[in-house]
């Protein structure tokens, strides 16, 4: 397979823009990625796909291969379960209506959550569109944003530690479907999944055996072992349960450009588990540099 790859490393699978929570656009990310010294990029912009053209014109343009993605909301219970999906398609129906559903109740939970905080605060709802781009994925990061621009907050970490914390009695939950049906869709949609950053709450809140067991029945990929929020019990848990269920490992940076401290390439995945996933998938391809 080495002889006959397109793309070149290092290799980073989690990105965001402004088309969901980032700062850059896609074409700046892609590029931002280039100047990082990054040979591929996957573009994982939460529920959206609406990235991938701009991402893809600024791969020709820097000679960098970029991964079309996107970071799937998942639930479980009142836990929030991300779900990386790559190579899908983007017009598979059924995948395109749940998107449509996760996004509306994104934009319900935020504009609730924007109410109950203006109780306390001076916000308004249009200080959090006046942080998001058209088009995009509006959801607490532009909220903290608004914060941040309104001197409520020194920045976005702070918002989220602060004011957007649960503890801090303004938190919402929105609308997502369980991971089981976020692995169906996406292997539905001809895609792979892979769950995102699985280890943040320690080894003992590592999505149990039973629960995983039956994502890997229905087509989970792999863990993202290798990211900066998984502790490092929780990772030792990872690669247990990864060994077990023969699952691939991926390491990535979820880069949000100066909406988050992670940096371009802090993680990276090997090339030889990008080639299972571009040979597994069947929705879509990478966009080649050349």
């Amino acid at each position: 397979m080495a002889d006959a790859r397109r793309f070149r490393g290092p290799i980073d699978l989690h990105t965001h823009s402004s088309v969901s929570d980032g700062t850059e656009t896609p074409g700046e990310l892609v590029r931002a990625a280039a100047a990082a010294g990054l040979g591929t990029v996957a573009l994982t912009d939460h529920d959206s796909t609406a990235g991938w053209l701009d991402a893809a014109a600024a791969s020709v343009e820097v000679g960098v291969t970029v991964i079309p993605g996107m970071e799937l909301s998942t639930r479980i219970e009142f836990a929030s379960v991300h779900m990386l999906g790559y190579l899908f398609d983007p017009a598979n129906e059924a995948l395109v209506a749940e998107t449509e559903r996760i996004r509306t109740g994104r934009l319900k939970r935020a504009e609730d959550m924007v109410r109950h905080i203006s109780q306390d605060y001076d916000i308004t709802w249009d200080d959090v569109m006046a942080q998001a781009t058209d088009g995009a994925t509006v959801g607490r990061p532009h909220i903290a944003d608004a914060l941040v621009a309104r001197g409520l907050a020194p920045d976005r970490s702070a918002a989220f530690a602060g004011i957007l914390h649960w503890r801090a009695g303004y938190y919402l939950p929105h609308y997502a479907p369980d991971p089981l049906t976020g692995v169906r869709l996406i292997r539905g949609a001809g895609g792979v999944p892979v769950l995102a950053h699985p280890g943040t709450g320690g080894r003992g809140r590592v999505i149990p055996d039973d629960r995983l067991k039956r994502l890997v029945d229905a087509g989970l990929f792999g863990l993202e072992i290798d990211h900066r929020e998984n502790t490092e019990d929780g990772k030792a848990r990872l690669h247990e349960l990864a060994a077990r269920y023969g699952l691939a490992i991926t390491g990535s940076s979820d880069y949000h450009g100066s909406g988050k401290p992670n940096r371009l390439g802090e993680n990276t995945t090997a090339p030889e588990v990008l080639d299972r996933i571009i040979e597994e998938a069947t929705g879509a391809a990478p966009f080649y540099a050349s």
